[in-house]
């Protein structure tokens, strides 16, 4: 059973943010880079299951994850182990999952007392434990890549060159052309005319 922590007074063993956050990295193999990233719940999970081995089933705990829903219910499985192991602390659910640095940094203070007060000098895998997943900032956030927009359609290359040929021209077109005129008849065929008139009229 564990051990309870009730309070949390101003020691001189009290960290910084930097120095707590250091703490969870060096003991989880870890790669947060803010307090805030704590509010998923994977790492007291896992703490839990270092202190107490056997108090979470952490084939059930979401490692990476950025969705509200699954850090409650990491949270929910936090709160389970605490029930098993009759550690009286109530979670904060619901401020916790908000990610706000203040919540979650006073949570992460009580909890670094409750570990220290429990544990055991166990040896223990992080890693291994959690199935070689990563926690922390190397675990990308789901993103939509930019949409591109769709390229213009191409006309097929017959219709194209259809385009060109029936293409109408336009009236500046037509009134710029020049009418073409009939090269006037050969001396020759003048006299050729005017002889069968002549015969005509006889």
């Amino acid at each position: 059973m564990a051990i309870n922590v009730y309070s949390t007074n101003v020691t001189s063993d009290n960290l910084s943010r930097h120095d707590m956050l250091a703490w969870v990295n060096d003991t989880l193999s870890a790669n947060f880079t803010k307090i805030e990233e704590l509010c998923s719940g994977a790492a007291y999970c896992q703490f839990m299951d270092m202190l107490f081995p056997g108090s979470v089933q952490m084939k059930r705990v979401k490692f990476r994850t950025n969705l509200e829903h699954e850090y409650i219910q990491n949270f929910k499985i936090l709160q389970g182990a605490f029930k098993k192991m009759t550690v009286d602390k109530i979670v904060p659910i619901d401020r916790l999952v908000k990610g706000r640095f203040q919540d979650n940094f006073e949570f992460l203070q009580w909890f670094k007392k409750f570990f220290d007060t429990n544990y055991q000098m166990n040896e223990y895998d992080p890693v291994g434990a959690r199935s070689g997943e990563g926690m922390g900032s190397t675990i990308l956030a789901a993103r939509g890549g930019p949409v591109k927009k769709p390229s213009a359609a191409v006309p097929p290359r017959n219709a194209t060159i259809a385009n060109r040929l029936f293409r109408p021209a336009s009236n500046s077109n037509m009134s710029n052309r020049v009418p073409s005129t009939r090269p006037a008849p050969h001396a020759s065929q003048r006299d050729r005319g005017d002889h069968k008139i002549d015969e005509l009229t006889r």
